[in-house]
């Protein structure tokens, strides 16, 4: 976050070199306000580096400080990058990121906590693949630690000796590294080198399969935290109880190919000729859990689902593991201006492996570009540029299909479930049918034509493309007269090419007939965009010619209207019909 125009540069480098997204919070017309915009971050637990002084994010946050267990790092830089402050969340990564952020700017990272000190990592803070049981036993361990006493662990922890930490078979504070649910008051860290194989009937809910890893886990007496993926075939990659069942545990699902899980059918206990036949493995859950290294529980079973523990001899990478479900979100990034985009279309774009989009598209999103691979395709290139996206997606890739306005709107929403139901020569790949997706709305043309000249949207209206590359002039001239008749405002799409000159200048006609020729008619092109143009017009005096395909037409019902605004800008609005409702004031 940036305070002040001389801190933008800075704040832009770090984001480059962090994966982050940039506010500025100065005066400028491009400016957010830190006052809404800073707690909000923090309560969604997002990571905040602010090029400014440490008192201001102190006072923005202050009074929703709550518990520092759970609370995302806060670190203050100083405008030259020479001083790093890690102002909340030391213990919860803002240390460390502290560290990265001076080494990144060529200053310093003023770390005040004792453990930080002394020891390159906290005891609250382990790396990643260990989880910390309980955090109240660490400050009592840590008082000790540095009052001289040693550490006698049980189990294996090698980050404790490489972090500075003294070890000792006769020390005075215990901590335990276990699988096993933690017991008392000893400090315990939980690895995570258990997989969960799991299978499940086709439909299967998820509750049925959460409450048998649940029982799995509880009659062993191992501990969730220890969990680091749940395991299962391929072919299940869209059987959504097994996401319900990885959301609830806080893990990933991670896919083998039947494949390689009949790599393990002399290692399986339990193999079947039914699951075999209809699978091509004996075996799913035990099989899948052996993938981690040993067979730790045999296959559990229910009605619908079925589950096995495997353990691995060191906390697992679930990078290297398996293969992740493929996923395709659709996202609609609105007219195309950076603060125009929804949160969940922001959030999508930045997490994708791989965007794929018509260039112009890609471009209005260049704010957000980091690591992700741009597949850019040209205008009319529609089916090859989705089917691309589903296939890219099946390999296991987290794709992002970006659409200009709204997806659902005229764009590649349609064409993604048109695919997905297609048959013979137009079909996708069985792999790309598993494909999970999902749809992020944005802020459509007809929304933000409506919003900047007034409300003309204020009551029925509809949408016509007047595209007739896809839709026969026929069927568009009868839903033009349609329309007109029916007294709706109309917003029209597509309304004028360099070939198709003509059905605008018919829909005009169409709708004098039927509307007073001085019904209001918006006209912008460009909107949210540098060269935005945006003009209220009489229907009687709309010049279909001043039209062209980056314009979006609308035209008012028979009740609109059109004020002159104080600033001399023409505004229209369509009524609801408020006045006329009991209670009005008249």
């Amino acid at each position: 976050m940036s305070f002040t125009s001389h801190g933008d540069e800075l704040a832009v480098r770090l984001a480059d070199a962090l994966g982050g997204q940039v506010y500025h919070c100065g005066s400028a017309s491009k400016a957010e306000s830190a006052p809404d915009l800073l707690p909000r971050l923090f309560l969604k637990g997002t990571p905040i580096v602010g090029v400014c002084a440490t008192g201001i994010l102190v006072r923005l946050l202050a009074p929703i400080l709550d518990n520092k267990h759970e609370e995302p790092p806060v670190i203050a830089v100083s405008g030259d990058g020479k001083h790093v402050v890690p102002v909340l969340g030391g213990h919860r990564g803002a240390n460390a990121l502290a560290r990265k952020i001076a080494h990144i700017t060529g200053g310093a990272a003023a770390i005040t906590t004792a453990s930080d000190t002394r020891f390159s990592r906290a005891l609250d803070e382990p790396p990643c693949g260990y989880v910390l049981a309980d955090p109240e036993p660490v400050k009592p361990a840590m008082a000790a630690i540095l009052n001289g006493a040693s550490i006698r662990l049980e189990g294996t922890a090698p980050w404790l000796a490489k972090s500075g930490y003294p070890l000792a078979e006769d020390g005075q504070v215990s901590i335990a590294v276990s699988e096993k649910i933690a017991d008392g008051e000893m400090l315990t860290y939980h690895p995570n080198t258990l997989v969960a194989g799991m299978g499940c009937a086709r439909g299967a809910s998820g509750e049925e399969v959460i409450a048998l890893l649940e029982k799995t886990l509880g009659q062993t007496g191992l501990a969730p935290q220890c969990l680091a993926a749940i395991a299962t075939i391929d072919i299940k990659s869209d059987e959504t109880a097994l996401h319900t069942a990885a959301r609830h545990f806080g893990v990933p699902l991670r896919l083998f190919s039947a494949a390689e899980l009949a790599e393990e059918r002399d290692r399986v206990p339990n193999p079947s000729k039914v699951v075999k036949a209809e699978t091509g493995t004996p075996s799913v859950a035990e099989a899948a859990a052996i993938k981690a290294g040993q067979l730790l529980v045999a296959k559990q079973k229910t009605k619908n689902a079925t589950c096995a523990i495997g353990r691995a001899s060191a906390p697992l990478d679930v990078s290297a593991f398996g293969t992740t479900p493929g996923q395709l979100h659709i996202v609609g990034i609105g007219p195309g201006e950076a603060c125009q985009r929804t949160g969940s279309a922001t959030d999508a774009l930045k997490a994708a492996s791989d965007w794929v989009g018509y260039g112009l598209y890609l471009d209005l999103i260049g704010d957000l570009h980091g690591k992700q691979n741009q597949h850019r395709f040209a205008l009319g290139d529609e089916e090859k540029r989705v089917r691309h996206a589903l296939e890219l997606a099946a390999t296991g890739k987290n794709v992002a299909l970006v659409c200009s306005g709204d997806g659902q709107i005229y764009a590649m929403a349609a064409l993604v479930f048109e695919l997905l139901h297609a048959e013979g020569s137009r079909a996708v790949s069985a792999a790309a049918h598993r494909v999970l997706v999902e749809s992020h709305p944005g802020i459509s043309a007809l929304q933000m034509a409506s919003a900047r000249a007034g409300a003309l949207l204020g009551h029925d209206f509809c949408a016509i493309s007047l595209s007739d590359l896809l839709t026969p002039r026929e069927q568009i001239e009868a839903r033009l007269q349609a329309a007109a008749k029916a007294d709706f405002v109309v917003a029209f799409y597509n309304p004028r090419s360099k070939r198709r000159t003509d059905l605008l200048d018919r829909a005009k006609a169409f709708f004098l007939e039927h509307r007073p020729p001085e019904t209001p008619v918006i006209v912008a092109s460009n909107l949210g965009r540098a060269d935005e143009k945006l003009r209220v017009v009489e229907l009687q005096h709309f010049n279909p010619e001043t039209v062209d395909m980056l314009t979006i037409v609308l035209f008012g019902s028979s009740q609109s209207r059109a004020i002159l605004r104080g600033d001399g800008t023409s505004v229209a609005y369509t009524p609801r019909g408020y006045a006329n409702k009991e209670g009005s004031i008249k």
